[in-house]
């Protein structure tokens, strides 16, 4: 099976690592010949996902046309914010057969949109049944490890899952299937903001009682918003969520934990974005997602106070008595099910 990945980043390279040891004709697409020139002469991602080494059946390419043709499967791993930008290259070279898989965890800023809407706008409306997401609590640098790690595939038609499912699945990463795409997606993006308050939290020398009402709060908060916005509020108690949830809210590999965790030691926000290799998805999702609460008129405490921990400057040790001298209410309020 030929299988094109569309990013260069760790999550994208990783997953080219992965399709090629299974005997995949795994080809990764880098938007520039010189970056596809020092991968492919490197054979590992020296910046992004160092120390991993290319499969020899792994081809770089900067010509997208080529990276796509024959392709079974196609899956874009690059940013949210660029996610419009390269599904308008791809376009013209998708087929109908084609698989679309989105490994992005985020929303589109200004429009609040998630990957998979925004796949659905630049794509002729044929192909939009074959659009998947992928999303769980994979990090990285453990999946290229071959660390054991389990993740969902989310389509609206479930068979469409299953063709899915039998591309990305291998005996150390397991894959379930799931038909609430709007769940997946919105629990895969927001737990991005949790998790930079769980490194905040931690920065700031706090212990494991006051994480872990954090990060339950958190996901009161992501499943109020997203039953509002029509998922079912059983998925973000699955890998999606809950599962992303515990991995990125505690490693040390999490970009947006260590977002958190900077902040919380005095770094200003500009000064960590320019140090990382990687994008921190939760940055922008933090604005998205409150510009989706506002919208849907669903309060969001937390994702307020972190905003304004990012671009507002208050402190985080002042945001969290914000947070903890809020007016008592009962636990599940805004939840209707």
């Amino acid at each position: 099976m030929n299988v094109a990945v569309l990013g260069t980043g760790a999550w994208g390279t990783t997953l080219a690592i992965m399709l090629a040891r299974r005997g995949m004709n795994a080809t990764l697409w880098a938007r520039t010949q010189e970056e596809a020139s020092t991968l492919q002469a490197d054979r590992q991602n020296a910046y992004r996902l160092p120390d991993y080494e290319f499969p020899p059946s792994l081809v770089v390419t900067a010509d997208l046309e080529a990276a796509m043709s024959g392709a079974s499967a196609i899956i874009l791993a690059v940013p949210s914010n660029a996610m419009r930008a390269n599904v308008k290259l791809a376009q013209p070279f998708v087929d109908d057969a084609m698989l679309i898989v989105s490994a992005t965890k985020g929303l589109e800023r200004g429009t609040s949109k998630r990957m998979s809407e925004v796949m659905a706008e630049e794509l002729p409306e044929r192909s939009n049944r074959r659009l998947c997401v992928l999303s769980g609590p994979n990090l990285s640098k453990e999946i290229a490890e071959g660390q054991p790690a389990s993740t969902v595939v989310a389509a609206y038609d479930e068979t469409v899952a299953e063709q899915a499912v039998a591309v990305i699945m291998e005996p150390r990463f397991r894959a379930y299937t799931n038909t609430d795409v709007v769940g997946v997606e919105l629990g895969g993006a927001f737990k991005n903001i949790v998790a930079i308050g769980a490194g905040m939290s931690d920065g700031l020398g706090y212990g494991d009682s006051a994480k872990a009402g954090f990060i339950t709060r958190g996901l009161a908060e992501i499943t109020r918003l997203g039953e509002a916005a029509g998922a079912k509020p059983l998925t973000f108690a699955g890998l999606a969520c809950l599962g992303d949830l515990i991995a990125t809210c505690s490693s040390k590999l999490s970009r947006n934990y260590f977002v958190g965790e900077q902040l919380a030691k005095g770094r200003p926000l500009k000064s960590i974005l320019e140090g990382m290799r990687n994008v921190a998805e939760g940055v922008d999702t933090t604005v998205a997602a409150l510009e989706m609460a506002s919208s849907l008129g669903v309060e969001m405490p937390i994702a307020e106070t972190t905003r304004r921990v990012l671009f507002d400057g208050v402190e985080p040790e002042a945001a969290v008595r914000e947070l903890l001298t809020r007016s008592p209410k009962a636990e599940w309020t805004g939840m209707t099910r």
